[in-house]
């Protein structure tokens, strides 16, 4: 075959030619997807396709026993546009707010977001009351509720038959358990990522009270603390130095996101952190909850996760593997298909 082509005649290779690109114009009059358009359908297939094995390796539990029983399964990988968007209509529940932790902003969510669009959800990262690009001076928020004020405009703001999905990252999980008892009717499902899912009566700080001691002991001795109203009065915030917060948030995470995070990062407002929450069964209790723990966490420990699980059990438990206490930074991908997979639950 190769001694036949070397020594092919001009004529004959104008031939060739000519018959190949007839065959090129027949394939495509057939329009194949486009290499984009294959390449799209195959990251909306791994996005979608539910798998007890991705990156950094996630584990699950479901409590009542017949959990499983109300999950909605998914059949084979999507191959096609037209399965991709029967799936999608079969989902009540689309649109997804994201709130983040202490001292971070919508910002921090911007892989999670890409993710989520191209899956063909609808996100909404939030900046809260004093975080982000919110004007707020973070001095001047002394209430959880006016931390979590852009999130509750936004949930009043709801067309009256519509529900989300809250996603609250670390002491957001705070602000969820505030908008939970005061708009559970809007909400379809809570997911608390590593985040202070608060018993009836406990302050957001107190989670962290392993890891930052008491909140007393905090209050009079922390050299993180922050003085925006002098030196002589109360303090309004803290924030911890650049390598406290690697250390804390970030061990895990690509040093670009870090980067990200050093120059975004602002003073966490401490009144709304030391407010008790308190939380109604009638309200709170009637929401549908979600638990993501992070393995490999230094700000939040894997036994302190465990523990808030125990001692206020969520309907299901997800782990990932590796990830530090920023999984939308360490393990995106993993976070992603959490969140996917729970959208799904029926």
């Amino acid at each position: 075959m190769g001694n036949r082509f070397i020594c092919m005649t001009k004529k004959d290779a104008k031939e060739i030619a000519g018959t190949r690109s007839k065959r090129l114009g027949n394939r495509s009059q057939r329009k194949l997807p486009s290499e984009e358009e294959l390449l799209h359908r195959q990251v909306l297939s791994m996005a979608l396709h539910q798998s007890q094995r991705f990156e950094g390796s996630m584990s699950r539990r479901f409590n009542g026993g017949n959990t499983s029983s109300r999950r909605r399964p998914l059949s084979d990988p999507f191959s096609n546009g037209k399965q991709l968007s029967e799936f999608l209509e079969t989902l009540k529940c689309k649109k997804i707010v994201l709130i983040h932790g202490e001292g971070f902003g919508a910002w921090c969510w911007y892989k999670t977001i890409a993710l989520l669009e191209e899956a063909g959800l609808l996100p909404t990262a939030l900046d809260l009351s004093g975080s982000g690009i919110d004007i707020t001076d973070t001095n001047h928020v002394t209430k959880l509720s006016e931390y979590s004020k852009p999130l509750i405009d936004h949930l009043q703001n709801l067309p009256e038959d519509e529900k989300v999905i809250l996603v609250g990252h670390s002491i957001g999980g705070a602000c969820v358990s505030y908008a939970m008892e005061q708009y559970p009717e809007k909400i379809a499902k809570v997911i608390f990522v590593c985040a202070t899912m608060v018993s009836n009566g406990q302050r957001p700080f107190d989670v962290f009270a392993d890891e930052l001691g008491s909140a007393e002991n905090f209050m009079q001795q922390s050299k993180f603390l922050v003085h925006g109203n002098g030196k002589e009065k109360a303090p309004t915030g803290f924030m911890f130095e650049k390598q406290q917060m690697k250390g804390l948030y970030f061990h895990q995470s690509p040093a670009k996101d870090v980067a990200l995070a050093m120059v975004s990062m602002r003073p966490i407002p401490l009144g709304p952190v030391m407010e008790e929450l308190w939380l109604s069964p009638e309200k709170y209790g009637s929401c549908r909850r979600f638990y993501v723990q992070t393995l490999d966490d230094h700000a939040l420990s894997p036994d302190v996760q465990e523990k808030l699980v125990r001692e206020n059990p969520p309907e299901g438990v997800f782990k990932i593997k590796g990830s530090d206490h920023c999984p939308f930074f360490s393990k995106p991908q993993s976070l992603h298909k959490i969140l996917v997979e729970i959208a799904q639950i029926s």
